[in-house]
């Protein structure tokens, strides 16, 4: 179990190195950086930042980052980071956009069981403890989540089936967070993701007191050899048994 400073770390990593990134996009946008340049400033200078504060704070645990190599050798570690130094690089490289984030989550036996998203742009840093309040249900037509893109088939398979309002943002942790805000409802995705974009963001939402599942309804577990975890379901408690219905009546129908 997660000790309270646990908790305390992921959070003041995750904003620190926010605030990193404000300053690095800043100053990269008034040298007139291009967008490949900003994207991977970005993402190494917040990687370098997590890891080394992570290392010196908890030096006996593992690591796993998007931008890192990973090591085999955190699969026998009873505690591992997983971590997504800058998520939504896309978004990120665009001038004005704040649907970007930075996640930093700490797995005990295949469970998050503390974490932190910040959105460095809002100034704003969403964690397990002091867990976010759910904000009370307004009663209106429930609204889903996607990307600006097309969105995924789980996505569109709900949406038809509650007929619920569409909202387009970018980085899966704007998204998750989001729905924990009470900005939306619903954010399901398949197709493709990885633990370290989904793994901070669903710590925040269960300590917000959110459903979290894969598409199945079966459990999201993380720190596994293969860190392609490709789908997900993120919604108030209210919606996730018409949601998670819909998307069996499909699964069912192609078996």
């Amino acid at each position: 179990m997660a000790r309270p400073d646990d908790h305390e770390l992921a959070s003041s990593v995750a904003t620190e190195t926010g605030a990193l990134l404000v300053e690095v996009r800043d100053r990269l946008f008034r040298s007139g950086a291009g967008t490949w340049e900003v994207r991977d400033t970005g993402d190494a200078e917040a990687h370098r930042h997590i890891v080394s504060r992570l290392a010196e704070a908890r030096p006996d645990d593992a690591i796993l980052s998007e931008e890192g190599r990973d090591d085999p050798a955190r699969l026998s570690a009873d505690r591992v980071w997983i971590v997504d130094p800058l998520d939504g690089t896309r978004e990120f490289s665009e001038p004005g956009r704040s649907d970007w984030a930075v996640h930093v989550a700490l797995v005990e036996n295949g469970s998050p069981t503390a974490g932190a998203v910040a959105l460095p742009a809002l100034g704003t840093t969403l964690c397990t403890c002091p867990r976010p309040l759910m904000p009370e249900s307004d009663g209106r037509q429930p609204r889903l989540v996607v990307s600006r893109s097309r969105p995924p088939a789980a996505a569109v398979i709900i949406a038809q089936a509650l007929d619920a309002e569409l909202l387009q943002l970018g980085s899966a942790g704007a998204k998750a967070m989001a729905v924990v805000l009470g900005m939306a409802d619903i954010y399901a995705h398949s197709g493709g993701q990885y633990e370290w974009d989904n793994c901070a963001p669903v710590a925040v939402a269960r300590a917000a007191g959110l459903h979290t599942s894969r598409c199945d309804g079966s459990e999201l577990e993380y720190n596994f050899a293969d860190p392609w975890l490709p789908d997900l379901l993120i919604c108030r408690p209210e919606f996730a048994d018409s949601a998670l219905a819909a998307l069996r009546r499909v699964i069912d129908g192609a078996a």
